[in-house]
């Protein structure tokens, strides 16, 4: 049995990012690792949607960056989640169970 990737719906990045900064930092490719292995191996963020996001998370002050050195020796850039996005992660998970119930109920009625 072959697993499709899944095509990631517009807004879902920003809730996938602040979710796998919950538990820890990590630099950019740690996050996109994080998001696929959670998710079974079934969604995959490509360098050029991710950035972006990181720094437009960074921008509404929802996470934040420094510089440190990665497992394999280099020089990265670690987020981590701020106050203000741990409180976003709540709103967006909350947003994101009420999208599900609607999409289910819209289902359900076949």
């Amino acid at each position: 049995m072959t697993k499709e990737k899944a095509d990631l719906l517009q807004g879902t990045l920003d809730l996938l990012i602040l979710k796998s900064l919950q538990l820890e930092p990590m630099h950019g490719f740690g996050i996109s690792v994080r998001i696929r292995q959670l998710s079974n191996e079934m969604l995959t963020v490509e360098q050029g949607s991710l950035y972006p996001a990181l720094y437009r998370l960074e921008e509404h002050g929802w996470i934040k960056a420094e510089w440190g050195v990665s497992d394999n020796n280099r020089k990265a850039k670690f987020y981590q989640l701020t106050t203000a996005g741990r409180k976003q992660l709540q709103v967006e998970e909350q947003q994101w169970s009420r999208l599900c119930t609607a999409i289910n109920l819209l289902l359900s009625h076949g």
